[in-house]
């Protein structure tokens, strides 16, 4: 299957965690709270009518890009926060009956079905039923007929299944014809014994047949088919009461059927029954139902006191848009089409990046023959966009040109985060350091490593200096937030500004660790 991966989070979501694999995430019984922190916010929250207003032309933008492609329809929506803002359809869902496409079409959205497997088996983890530093063979024994290629290879276990780094061959071509395969064809398989391609736990190769293991084993480990656990504990709780996994389920009038374009013409696609691969590409769902799944995602974000009500919490969404495995690419370009280098990485049935203008995306594709869909959600401003298609491996979406509305002609704003109290307080105190132009280090606001790492007669010099090229103090600027305990602000002079970016310490009474002053000129 066909993973229209290009996916997104701060540059911190690159670093590996050390603690995924626990079999368990159980909170501690008695865990301390603050009642100071505040979470990111939207400052002056216009994005809705801001989307409204462009209705028109993503019409327009869509109906080109399903002419320009071949593709017989396409439904799209946008989601801010919880709700379904925008969202319309071109073309029809099936030419022989010539039945437009509406938001409620039924389209075959493949590989987007790997985020709910990735759900399921996250969410028996939290329950305490598996871990995912599992070997594999403890739920498909089958599998002690696979050959590692070395002697060291690590024994593949459920993370590697999840995050592709199992060492099993990129297999879309062939897997994308085994969908309706039985549980007991599928064991043979296994059983005859899988080839690999690469060292188990060290490389990154999308594997359909990864998914399909990890399907076997949420059937095992709830004993209840996957379809019916993923309905019963993901797509019921959300609402979500259109979405199939078997076509024959679906009226006929409200399924897309599916279309390659060759020869110059359309030809249909034959649909394949669900089956055992279903868990790396089954679902079968339409705009208005898989909007509520976009939704549920975006409300993982931002971390905040509030009561979990969803199929899996908060934490374990944000765990899964977490990549586990990344990397450089170099070649990535803007909606511009400039160069715009960004890391890419794989989490948890998801993609996810971060590009030079440090815009986050979380998304997936997905594709079979005679369908292509995509999705990209956008934590840091609520918004996520999708759009399902009928004709094989195609794109849904024209990314540049909808990115480049988005944020360029738009200027849509990512939340906040606002300053702590800590931070305003030690803002203050540093602040209150300048005065009648001369620098005071007297104060007791500094760590004990402060004049250690940089003496005071050298300190005192190099501000003192800065102070007196930029002349008389104008106006002291509000604090910028980098985190809870990092921070930076402007002061406004005479002859220029005078940038102090500060960090504090982890103790209760965080004390100044460190502390730079620049200056900025007013001359162009």
């Amino acid at each position: 299957m066909k993973n229209g991966l290009i996916l997104v989070l701060t540059i911190c979501f690159f670093t590996i965690s050390c603690d995924k694999k626990h079999s368990s995430k159980k909170e501690p019984s008695k865990k301390l709270i603050s009642d100071t922190y505040k979470e990111p916010q939207f400052i002056h929250d216009s994005r809705i009518e801001k989307l409204k207003s462009i209705a028109p032309e993503l019409q327009e933008i869509f109906s080109e890009h399903s002419f320009n492609k071949k593709i017989p329809g396409i439904a799209y929506g946008i989601v801010v926060d919880n709700s379904l803002v925008l969202a319309s359809s071109t073309g029809v869902s099936q030419l022989e009956n010539n039945i437009p496409v509406t938001n409620y079409t039924s389209f075959r959205i493949a590989s987007m079905t790997k985020s709910f497997t990735a759900m399921a088996i996250l969410k028996l983890r939290d329950e305490g039923k598996l871990s995912l530093n599992d070997p594999v063979l403890k739920y498909v024994p089958e599998i002690k007929s696979l050959k590692y290629l070395t002697e060291d290879s690590p024994i593949i276990d459920i993370e590697n299944l999840l995050t592709m780094t199992a060492g099993f061959p990129e297999d879309n071509p062939w897997g994308d014809r085994q969908l309706d395969l039985s549980t007991k064809s599928f064991l043979k398989i296994v059983s005859n014994g899988l080839s690999l391609s690469k060292i188990s736990s060290y490389q990154y190769e999308y594997s359909n047949t990864g998914y399909a293991l990890l399907g076997y084993i949420i059937s095992k480990v709830s004993g209840v088919p996957y379809q019916k656990y993923i309905t019963t504990n993901i797509l019921n709780p959300l609402g979500m009461k259109n979405t199939y996994w078997e076509y024959s389920d679906i009226p006929k009038e409200q399924l897309a059927s599916g279309y390659r374009w060759e020869d110059k013409k359309w030809k249909k696609e034959l649909l394949l029954h669900d089956g055992t691969y279903g868990a790396m590409g089954g679902l079968i769902t339409s705009i208005e139902d898989f909007s509520k799944y976009v939704s549920f995602h975006l409300n993982a974000w931002p971390a905040r006191n509030e009561k979990d009500n969803g199929p899996v919490k908060r934490s374990t969404l944000r765990e899964m848009h977490t990549p586990q495995y990344n990397f450089l690419n170099s070649w990535n370009k803007d909606w511009n089409n400039e160069s715009c280098v960004s890391m890419i990485g794989y989490g948890y049935g998801l993609g996810i990046s971060i590009d030079c203008k440090r815009i986050v995306k979380i998304s997936h594709g997905g594709a079979l023959p005679g369908f292509a869909s995509n999705y990209v959600f956008y934590p840091q401003y609520g918004i996520g966009i999708m759009a399902f298609g009928n004709l094989t491996y195609t794109k849904p979406i024209p990314y540049d040109k909808i990115e480049k509305i988005l944020f360029e002609r738009l200027k849509l704003q990512p939340r906040k985060l606002p300053s702590s109290n800590i931070l305003k307080s030690k803002k203050k105190e540093i602040a209150s350091l300048f005065s009648d132009g001369k620098i005071d280090l007297n104060r007791d606001v500094f760590a004990k490593n402060f004049f250690l790492d940089i003496s005071k007669d050298r300190r005192l010099k190099e501000i003192q200096g800065i102070i007196d090229k930029a002349g008389s103090i104008k106006e002291i600027g509000e604090i910028y937030s980098r985190n809870q305990l990092r921070g930076s602000f402007n002061i406004k002079c005479e002859h220029g500004g005078i940038n102090v970016f500060f960090t504090l310490t982890p103790e209760s009474n965080p004390m100044i660790q460190k502390m730079t002053v620049s200056y900025r000129s007013n001359k162009k």
